[in-house]
């Protein structure tokens, strides 16, 4: 692709994090000011983008390529996590903008 949507509004919080959480991942609230890695079906709050000493940056706005699971259209979609640690479409997950897609991989707006 000749065109970079990164940087775009990027938003990224810290939060304490259990071990499942590693970098590239969707993550989800688990408690207070705490994130874990997904399960399957879970809306996804943010992208972790590193983990040290049990605290995670969390990208929460802006855009993050994941890997998918499945058909994902581009325009507006919702989004889960699936069993592998991957997003899929799911009408029970959060409504994303997708502004890209290859092969396994998705471009999408948080």
């Amino acid at each position: 692709m000749n065109i970079s949507f990164n940087g775009f509004m990027e938003n990224t919080v810290t939060f304490q994090c259990d071990e499942s959480v590693k970098a590239g991942a969707p993550v989800s609230i688990c408690q207070s000011g705490m994130v874990t890695a997904c399960a399957d079906g879970d809306k996804i709050c943010g992208v972790c983008l590193s983990v040290r000493e049990g605290y995670a940056a969390v990208q929460l706005k802006g855009f993050v390529e994941l890997p998918v699971s499945g058909e994902v259209a581009t325009g507006y979609v919702s989004i889960a996590s699936d069993a592998d640690g991957k997003v899929k479409v799911s009408d029970s997950g959060v409504q994303v903008l997708c502004v890209s897609t290859e092969g396994d991989t998705a471009g999408f707006i948080l």
